[in-house]
């Protein structure tokens, strides 16, 4: 399917640049014209946009997969070069249940192949198998915690890059002696980052994801205990320190949130495809997700609505009529 776009795509600038160029600048000598399309072909060399979607909560029930593909289809309308989810790609296999939340994983794989560009998944708290107590698998089992995602999705963290961008994916979910998730960088993946950062030019711009946020205002703003935060983001903007960190994007509240931190970088926390559980809003804040369009060594966002609940509510209207 991509090949056959990027052939399009080829075609249609072929075509530009012969017969229809010349038919709607007919009176520009041919110099101008070629100024005219090596000005048009330049941004497209060190500019792009991707996606941004976080908390789908994918499951059979909610009408959740006929909002999804609303989701899919607003993001290949828009024909960004990639796609990066933020976490909790499915809802819920914290509970366990082989069989369901091996569906489950698959409901999600199965629908986002109708995306027409890459897409790079993030791990959520919802994706973590059979870590709850009520859970009927045990961390004996080989798919227990991280086990079922890396057999899905492959590494739970990773980087790649993209025209001259460095894009990091991490892991901020563990387990607790009482069996419940909490947000960290283990270790381990702490030392693989130092690994990857090593590789990487000083001057580059760097984006990372995450699900759990690095930092966020909700505790703040609600007055609530605790925190909604990875205990020890500290240590990865330790080791950024010197490297041209442009963006921090983040799931997990379910609302939009934007902020620059000292003019050293901004974070972005991306709403949710899903919203309330596929029932609503949540925090007041519509499903949607990111769009990020990036311009050189800069970039701009832009908060897309898929159209869900506008649905949502027809839906419950027809049901009541």
């Amino acid at each position: 399917m991509k090949d056959a776009k990027n052939k399009n795509e080829g075609r249609r600038k072929f075509l530009l640049r012969s017969g229809l160029a010349v038919a709607s600048v007919p009176f520009l000598p041919v110099s101008c014209r070629q100024n005219a399309e090596e000005s048009e072909e330049k941004p497209n060399e060190n500019s792009f946009e991707f996606a941004f979607l976080t908390d789908i909560h994918i499951k059979p029930e909610m009408n959740a997969p006929r909002g999804f593909q609303m989701a899919i289809d607003k993001v290949n309308e828009m024909s960004p070069d990639f796609v990066i989810t933020g976490g909790d790609l499915v809802y819920d296999v914290m509970r366990g249940n082989y069989e369901k939340s091996e569906s489950l994983f698959n409901l999600y794989k199965d629908m986002s192949k109708g995306f027409e560009m890459p897409v790079y998944n993030c791990i959520g708290n919802h994706d973590l198998f059979g870590i709850y107590e009520e859970s009927p698998e045990d961390e004996s089992h080989p798919d227990y915690k991280y086990g079922m995602w890396e057999r899905h999705f492959g590494d739970t963290y990773y980087s790649f890059d993209h025209k001259g961008w460095h894009f990091i994916t991490l892991n901020s979910l563990d387990v607790t002696d009482n069996k419940r998730y909490k947000g960290v960088f283990h270790q381990e993946q702490l030392r693989w980052l130092q690994e990857d950062l090593g590789k990487v030019a000083k001057a580059t711009p760097i984006v990372i994801t995450t699900h759990i946020p690095m930092m966020c205002t909700y505790s703040q703003l609600n007055g609530s205990e605790g925190t909604r935060t990875v205990s020890n983001g500290f240590e990865v903007f330790k080791m950024l320190e010197g490297y041209n960190l442009k963006l921090v994007l983040q799931g997990h509240i379910h609302w939009k949130e934007y902020g620059f931190v000292n003019d050293r970088f901004q974070f972005l926390t991306g709403g949710s495809i899903a919203g309330n559980g596929w029932k609503g809003r949540r925090h007041n804040t519509k499903e949607g997700f990111m769009k990020i369009k990036v311009t050189g060594d800069d970039f701009s966002w832009e908060y897309i609505d898929h159209g869900w609940e506008n649905e949502r509510l027809k839906i419950a209207g027809q049901q009541d009529v």
